[in-house]
C-alpha cells in the first residue's frame, strides 16, 4: 500500500464498494479522465494490488446453513506435508477459507455446510481423508457477527 498514491487508494475504495461501477463513473469519483482511470485500474490489476472482481452470494441462499471453524494438526510440518495437504485441500468444495497457522494448530478453515449430515459427509469424506492429518477440532458457528468483504484503506 505504500506505493499507492491518494488517487490509487480512491480508486480502491470505489471499486470495493461498487466493483461494476463504469469506468466513467470512476473516473469522476475520482477526478481523472476516463484514459487516465482505465489505465490505472489496469495497474493495479497487473501488480495483483486488485486480486479480482467477484460477486458475493450468500451462503443461506444456497441453502448453506451451518458454517464450521475447523482446527487442523498435522502429523508435522515439512515442506513435502504442507504441498501435499494444502493441495488436497483446496479440492474441497466446501472448504472457503484454509490458513496455515503458528500456535497448536497447523491449519484452520472455515468450511460451509447444508446441516450436521452434509457436515458429517464433509468430514468423513474430506477432512478426514486429507493427507497428514493427526487431529481434527470442529466448531460451529451459532451466528454471524461481520464477515466484512472490505478492509480499510
Amino acid at each position: 500500500m505504500s506505493d499507492l498514491d491518494a488517487i490509487d487508494r480512491s480508486i480502491l475504495r470505489v471499486l470495493q464498494q461498487n466493483g461494476r461501477i463504469s469506468n466513467a463513473d470512476l473516473a469522476a469519483k475520482v477526478g481523472l479522465s476516463p484514459s487516465a482511470c482505465s489505465r490505472r485500474v489496469d495497474l493495479l490489476e497487473k501488480s495483483g494490488t486488485i486480486a479480482g472482481y467477484h460477486a458475493r452470494i450468500a451462503h443461506k441462499a444456497l441453502d448453506y446453513k451451518i458454517m464450521v471453524i475447523v482446527h487442523i494438526s498435522l502429523s508435522g510440518q515439512f515442506a513435502k506435508t504442507l504441498a501435499e495437504f494444502e493441495a488436497a485441500v483446496k479440492l474441497c468444495p466446501n472448504v472457503l477459507v484454509c490458513y496455515l497457522m503458528s500456535g497448536e494448530y497447523d491449519y484452520i478453515l472455515r468450511v460451509a455446510a447444508k446441516d450436521l449430515e452434509d457436515y458429517e459427509r464433509i468430514h468423513r469424506d474430506w477432512l478426514s481423508a486429507l493427507p497428514h492429518v493427526v487431529k481434527i477440532n470442529s466448531s460451529f458457528s451459532l451466528r454471524e457477527i461481520i464477515d466484512r468483504p472490505n478492509v480499510g484503506i
